[in-house]
């Protein structure tokens, strides 16, 4: 596989990311049933989502085959009260971080370095409690059919720039070796723009996670045979054979003392196939066992592609 520095690809290709939020926040929902419109909303960039059938009729995924994991798997509502307890812990966390940093924003002897380091302090744990939140909502929109896609012609490679860009504090605070490779001509496709850049923040994110500090994170992206292609590889903890299987499962996690040492819901690869899936692609995930890294391969439909292209 063929590296360039992140830095060089992020520099030339990232730009427009808050754009393209602004295109939700700003964005409408259309009235559905006895739910009111939401105001701002502009029909015209909401592409119909396709059902797995093919029917562009409203989509409401919770009568589609299209669902969140929880309702693939027999096992739902045992994982789901696991679920619960996990999400209590992870939010007690951010929460005692916050309820100490107020402490010392309230100290009398608190001098401006330690003020400082407090509201930084509060300002990460809020932003993590915050992303808890958005994942939660986005599963709830999923599987009641709620979640709609602005689909526009993008070129990916700003997608993956813009993914990279958004994780490089964390990478570079962990002292990860990440390389990237992206193609000189741009990969063009229909899609939503922030929620494929959620989808790659998800895998990049994970990545980071379950590697350990000074280990390497790789991210190519390529077209083959009209598709086009994200790899996110790391040299991290590795999943099991027997996970392997389940690892799209919504509340589903690793049983293993490193996961299980690192933060996380659960919920973020289920997210991933879900949004991968409704833009017409799939992902799947790949793993030499306990030790040797993984990888995550996305496919997407690529527009005009010479289906003679390849990855090295």
């Amino acid at each position: 596989m063929e590296n360039s520095s992140s830095a060089v690809n992020v520099a030339e290709y990232a730009g427009g990311r808050s754009a393209n939020r602004s295109a939700h926040t700003n964005g409408e929902r259309p009235a559905i049933g006895n739910e009111p419109a939401i105001r701002g909303f502009e029909p015209a960039s909401v592409a119909p989502i396709l059902f797995m059938n093919g029917t562009a009729e409203p989509i409401r995924l919770g009568a589609a085959p299209l669902v969140c994991g929880l309702n693939r798997t027999a096992d739902g509502g045992h994982r789901k009260d696991a679920f619960m307890a996990i999400l209590a812990h992870e939010l007690r966390g951010p929460l005692a971080s916050i309820r100490h940093a107020v402490c010392l924003l309230s100290s009398q002897s608190a001098g401006t370095s330690t003020r400082q380091k407090a509201q930084a302090l509060i300002e990460r744990q809020v932003r993590q409690m915050a992303q808890f939140v958005d994942d939660l909502l986005d599963v709830s929109r999923l599987t009641t059919g709620h979640l709609y896609l602005q689909r526009k012609r993008i070129d990916l490679r700003t997608v993956v720039a813009n993914s990279i860009e958004a994780l490089q504090c964390t990478i570079d605070e962990r002292r990860h070796r990440l390389t990237s490779a992206l193609p000189a001509q741009p990969v063009w496709l229909l899609g939503d723009p922030c929620r494929l850049e959620q989808v790659l923040v998800n895998l990049l994110n994970n990545a980071c996670r379950y590697t350990d500090a000074g280990g390497e994170l790789a991210v190519h992206l390529y077209t083959q045979h009209g598709q086009a292609v994200v790899r996110v590889r790391d040299s991290g903890i590795g999943i099991a054979p027997q996970d392997l299987p389940y690892i799209f499962d919504l509340f589903r996690q690793a049983d293993t003392a490193a996961s299980r040492s690192s933060s996380g819901l659960g919920i973020g690869l289920a997210l991933v196939r879900d949004l991968v899936e409704l833009h017409g692609g799939s992902v799947t995930a790949a793993s030499a066992g306990l030790g040797h890294g993984s990888e995550f391969i996305v496919r997407l439909p690529a527009e005009g592609v010479d289906t003679s292209s390849a990855a090295d």
